[in-house]
């Protein structure tokens, strides 16, 4: 009888072990899944509220990419390969410095420049990305993108007439329906944001039902000119928040339409409003999106006041 009871036991510590061993091995699994898309790389900066903001680690894009360029290391073409790997995992001061040893050899072209000048403003230095930006449309004066950011540059300084400016001349750079969307959303809201409502309102006027976008994430900016327009209540357009820090679509989203919910509320002074949908977004982890670097700017200025 007392041999049959320890023979249980033993069993039933066996049983034990061997759960436990599997709950272990599955809870690794699990957070070395979860480590492979959200585990954080080194310190980018620390923004101007005082949070840590990280790049994500080396992933096989990023690995080919540099022996790409290690096997060609003159062709600007690998170059913008390996910093566009780098920018994806918001790497942005590798970034910056592998379009700086292409200037090194290729001092005149217009694509480094933008790519470098794109970083700079993720990293919020946005006097040296006007610097970059300004040379690229000097470089090529019809490229849209050069027009783009240099406007983005003037907006995140608070210089609303220039950044439209900008943002005119790069619409009238562009040859398709997203072009437009994304050009026509900028453009409204620094005439906004500069006083001009009667030349915001112009803006909307292009934004006719046959508009239509192609690129997925244009969606978000074609609905926030549709509410900006009156057809969509702001409860119809936020979307919800992104499930989880691997949700990078669902941020992108929540960063873009609440920061120019945000917006809207700020120039009908609902202060209040307006800050709450910036605090929301600077929470997530996408903080190199325009709708995130905007919040915290405008947190920034909050505090300043």
């Amino acid at each position: 009888m007392n041999e049959t009871i320890g023979g249980i036991l033993t069993r039933l510590r066996f049983m034990g072990c061997f759960m436990a061993f599997l709950f272990i091995a599955a809870f690794g699994l699990t957070a070395n899944l979860l480590s492979q898309t959200t585990a954080p790389g080194v310190i980018e900066l620390t923004s101007g509220l005082g949070r840590k903001l990280y790049a994500l680690p080396d992933d096989k894009t990023i690995g080919d990419a540099r022996k790409s360029l290690a096997a060609d290391p003159k062709n600007i073409s690998m170059v913008l390969q390996l910093a566009h790997a780098q920018a994806a995992r918001r790497q942005y001061r590798e970034t910056i410095a592998t379009v700086t040893s292409g200037l090194a050899f290729a001092p005149n072209n217009a694509d480094l420049y933008l790519e470098r000048g794109h970083r700079e403003l993720g990293l919020r230095e946005f006097k040296a990305a006007m610097k970059d930006l300004e040379q690229a449309t000097r470089l090529a004066p019809e490229m849209l993108d050069a027009h783009y950011h240099l406007g983005l540059a003037h907006y995140f300084l608070g210089e609303f007439d220039a950044a439209a400016a900008s943002f005119d001349h790069a619409r009238s750079l562009a040859k398709n329906d997203d072009s437009l969307i994304d050009c026509s959303n900028w453009l409204y809201v620094s005439l906004r944001r500069a006083g001009k409502e009667q030349q915001a309102e112009q803006v909307l006027v292009r934004i006719t039902p046959e508009i239509k976008n192609t690129e997925p994430h244009l969606y978000f900016y074609l609905r926030l000119l549709h509410f900006y327009q009156g057809k969509l209540t702001a409860e119809a357009v936020l979307p919800p928040p992104p499930t989880g820090p691997a949700d990078l679509e669902g941020e992108l989203s929540f960063d873009t339409v609440s920061y120019g919910v945000g917006n809207w509320r700020f120039y009908h002074h609902d202060n209040s409003g307006a800050m709450e949908l910036f605090r929301n977004v600077v929470k997530g982890e996408a903080w190199n999106s325009w709708g995130f670097i905007g919040s915290e700017l405008e947190l920034l200025h909050g505090e300043q006041k």
